[in-house]
């Protein structure tokens, strides 16, 4: 081969593939035109979440109740926040919601993933594994609303289901206001936040086992480890992308909750069930202070943000750190 035909082959791949390239496209078709198929989506886009979001940042420098004009107050309304009393409750109260939505949830639908995959699954069939899964997901299928007050009957303190249980069984002494006392208030929430919350790591663990190559555990249970040793060093590891996604999702998922919270309690008794989304809630219809609730909402949004960045700095971190390895 010459030099002129071997400095001639890139020139000449380059428009083969451009030429293949070409011939991809629809005939007839414009490729410069696709961006108009994006234009509806940006649309909505722009309506739904961008104006609303401008709008409501603006609010926060307003005092606004909602009738007259928005009048601009400056910093006053993130000053107020930042001593209110209620508002780092309500960020107290989040952080119990992750527990019992992230933590708890998480660690559960692993465990159970891997049973349902690694041992119920083997002994005795893949059916009574589906069934199961199926069933943890139930309460995932229900609307939040239709949740909470099917609990909220099961919970009232008079014909409740749960103290006419505890009666039943001779432990009256133990019936109580489970929602309606500051004390067993929120670990009500909770326990019913945690219900509703299992099935949906479970699914997602189980579809992401089903990509572990069998012949993994086998080698380890010639090993001779046991089912703990292999769930620590195979299945954690390599489902590890979808580990990050249910928990940053459920971290969202726990920080904005509301249903649940508007159904049963209403923030209350008092202030020992109210979250920053109710509290916004309540400022923006109740109290009519719509310039202090959108300082809510405005802020709840920037910890959500900054959540997520955490956790996908922190994911690409560690997958950066495992291809070095």
């Amino acid at each position: 081969m010459t030099t002129a035909s071997v400095s001639d082959a890139p020139v000449d791949a380059r428009r083969g593939s451009q030429q293949h390239a070409r011939q991809s496209l629809i005939p007839g078709s414009n490729p410069n035109k696709f961006w108009i198929f994006l234009v509806p989506g940006l649309a909505l886009l722009t309506l739904i979440i961008v104006v609303p979001l401008v709008w409501n940042i603006y609010l926060t420098f307003t005092d606004y109740r909602g009738i007259k004009p928005p009048e601009w107050v400056g910093l006053e309304n993130w000053v107020k926040l930042a001593g209110d009393t209620v508002f780092w409750t309500s960020f107290g109260n989040s952080i119990a919601m992750i527990l019992a939505m992230v933590v708890v949830p998480t660690l559960l639908g692993l465990l159970l993933a891997a049973m349902l995959f690694d041992l119920i699954g083997k002994k005795f069939g893949g059916k009574l594994a589906s069934f199961l899964r199926a069933t943890y997901y139930l309460p995932q299928i229900l609307p939040g609303v239709i949740a909470a007050i099917v609990i909220g009957w099961i919970l009232r303190p008079q014909n409740g289901a749960l103290n006419d249980v505890l009666e039943g069984m001779g432990l009256g002494g133990l019936a109580h206001n489970w929602l309606g006392s500051p004390d067993t208030a929120l670990p009500s929430i909770m326990l019913i936040m945690i219900w509703v919350q299992l099935g949906y790591p479970i699914v997602i663990f189980m579809a992401a086992l089903q990509r572990v190559d069998p012949e993994l555990y086998e080698a380890a249970e010639l090993d001779g480890a046991n089912w703990l040793q292999r769930f620590t060093a195979i299945t954690v590891s390599i489902i590890r992308p979808e580990i990050f996604v249910v928990t940053l999702t459920c971290t969202i998922a726990a920080l904005k909750v509301f249903g649940p919270i508007y159904t049963l309690t209403g923030g209350g008794p008092g202030t020992s069930t109210i979250v920053p989304s109710y509290y916004a809630y309540s400022e923006f219809f109740q109290s009519q202070q719509v310039g202090y609730g959108a300082t809510i909402a405005t802020a709840l949004t920037i910890v959500i943000a900054a959540v997520s960045v955490v956790f996908l700095l922190a994911q690409t971190r560690l997958e950066r750190k495992e291809e070095a390895i």
